[in-house]
């Protein structure tokens, strides 16, 4: 049973005391309490990512930021966060999860509180490092809490849980950016935290009693191991935040960070391999099922990313849609997950894990091969169906590959395995959108070009049609007709090669993840919920 109180490498367990025997079916309230309290706290941290990128223009108005300066409410966030996520199982550890887990929910309801009394850029930039890096410690804490504490039965129940949460914050996170950011002002995208923030914190010190802390381990802490994965996973977040907007290595600010990425790598993974308690332990990955789910949670970062940074964009850039219209859009994705977490978390007790992830890759494949044809006129109709497939294959990835990837491992390598695993999906989604603004750039040109040379003075089609829309615009009085339709004709051929280019990167998706679903026949079968925790296969 995997309610034992455990704390990894501590002095030796006092089985009775710590933990008395219960039934294997049964929980106490207390836990299933605290537990539901740690979802909330992870479901604000992720959240607040996605509800913030789609107010960013309102957050720049009110602070008198320039473009250049406010992507950086983002950045930072982004950049603090995934160095905390994989620290967190180092600091569970010492200081125990109830420690960690409180200080993190009340450090995150601070730097919120702060974010909303930033009067300029720089200020805002501290605090959302600071809201980034705190709030960073919920996330895998909830995941190593739910394969550590409940038994293998509870399994159908909680995982989906978790799943729901990781998928459904960031999607329906532009819905609920939009709606606060038009119907109250950008401050509360950060005050609307405060008080579910203190809530959580409460009941998170109140009733959190998984482990005890092993304080021991501060003397052992690995500060040039924290310094080589702060320069390494903070600077190629960097990297690829910004590289594929500023060709690359050609940006001086990039390339720098590319060398101390490279530096902070070499430092980090030669601490890795010689600490006597390193800060992240890679032993993890010798579990063959938490390799395999580490590599399938990556690509799921790529496409629950990409897709929510992708509709956003074709719906505000080809659509003209702003914050609250894309949110109002796109909410069908968030209802799609909601629905299909209960059937996932049935279907992950009746069926092979293997063949329920095949379905889930099939199925967003499929949504993403739909929006290979889409035109300037798609609508919400038109993106009904491929939102609803996005939002049930990402549910019926999500289960089994949470299962798969934490519910074999020991239950003393679980702290330090959730932080990788959930570090895996933050790559992946990084990685993700570094390759999608990459290809549609690239692409965007390439077509452009390509059908600049339809369009030229030689061109008869071209020709007639300048000579039709000249003629509408002489109809209205103060225009220069002819400049008017260069204009516009020009304009035309813009939006269409945006077209194109975003088409290319659908079915690069749709190549990615059909080619997955083919790659899960070649894994081993898992084992069946039951065994809760054994080690490598």
């Amino acid at each position: 049973m995997a309610t034992a109180t455990i704390t990894a490498g501590s002095m030796p367990a006092r089985p009775a005391a710590a933990a008395p025997a219960l039934p294997a079916d049964h929980m106490p309230v207390r836990r299933v309490v605290a537990f539901l309290a740690m979802v909330f706290g992870m479901f604000m941290a992720i959240l607040d990512i996605q509800i913030v990128s789609a107010s960013l223009s309102e957050i720049q108005a009110g602070l008198s930021a320039s473009s250049d300066e406010i992507p950086w409410v983002q950045t930072a966030y982004l950049i603090a966060e995934v160095v905390m996520i994989p620290l967190s199982g180092f600091l569970s550890r010492m200081l125990s999860t109830r420690v960690l887990f409180t200080t993190a929910a009340a450090g995150f309801t601070a730097a919120s509180a702060l974010a909303a009394t930033a009067t300029n850029i720089d200020q805002m930039i501290v605090y959302r490092a600071i809201q980034g890096f705190i709030g960073g410690g919920m996330i895998p804490s909830v995941f190593a809490a739910a394969f550590t504490i409940f038994p293998p039965s509870k399994r159908a129940v909680v995982s989906p849980m978790i799943g729901l949460v990781a998928t459904l914050a960031p999607t329906i996170g532009p819905t609920v950016g939009g709606y606060i950011s038009h119907a109250m002002s950008w401050h509360w995208l950060f005050l609307i935290n405060v008080v579910p923030g203190i809530l959580v914190a409460t009941a998170a010190w109140a009733l959190i009693d998984f482990d005890k802390p092993n304080l021991k381990l501060f003397s052992k802490f690995d500060w040039w191991g924290l310094i080589g994965m702060a320069a390494f996973l903070g600077c190629m977040e960097y990297v690829l935040e910004e590289g594929p907007n500023h060709d690359w290595l050609q940006e001086p600010a990039v390339f720098a960070c590319a060398v101390i990425m490279t530096i902070g790598g070499v430092i980090f993974f030669w601490r890795v391999f010689t600490a006597e308690e390193p800060i992240v332990d890679l032993r993890a990955f010798s579990n063959i099922n938490f390799a395999f789910g580490s590599l399938f949670s990556f690509v799921v970062g790529i496409g629950l990313y990409g897709l929510t940074y992708l509709y956003p964009v074709f719906l505000g850039r080809i659509r003209g849609y702003d914050s609250m219209m894309i949110g109002e859009a796109l909410f069908v994705s968030g209802l799609a997950m909601f629905f299909t977490a209960p059937v996932a978390g049935i279907l992950s007790n009746k069926i092979d894990l293997r063949l329920m992830m095949m379905i889930g890759f099939v199925g967003f494949a499929t949504g993403t091969w739909w929006m290979t044809h889409l035109t300037a006129d798609w609508d919400f109709y038109e993106l009904l169906i491929p939102q609803i497939l996005r939002g049930c294959s990402m549910m019926l990835c999500m289960v089994p590959i949470n299962n798969i990837a934490l519910g074999t491992l020991p239950p003393e390598r679980l702290k330090n395995a959730s932080g990788l695993f959930n570090l895996t999906r933050n790559l992946g989604g990084a990685v993700g959108l570094a390759l999608i603004n990459t290809v549609l750039i690239n692409r965007n040109a390439f077509h452009y070009a390509r059908l600049a040379e339809h369009v030229q003075w030689g061109s008869q089609a071209a020709q007639s049609k300048l000579q039709n829309m000249t003629l509408n615009f002489e109809q209205t009085a103060g225009l220069d007709a002819t400049s008017a339709a260069i204009s516009k004709l020009s304009g035309m051929v813009h939006q269409q090669a945006a077209l194109l280019s975003f088409m290319d990167v659908f079915m690069m998706l749709t190549v990615l993840f059909a080619s997955l679903g083919f790659f899960v026949l070649f894994i081993n079968k898992p084992a069946q919920q039951g065994g809760g925790g054994g080690g490598g296969h």
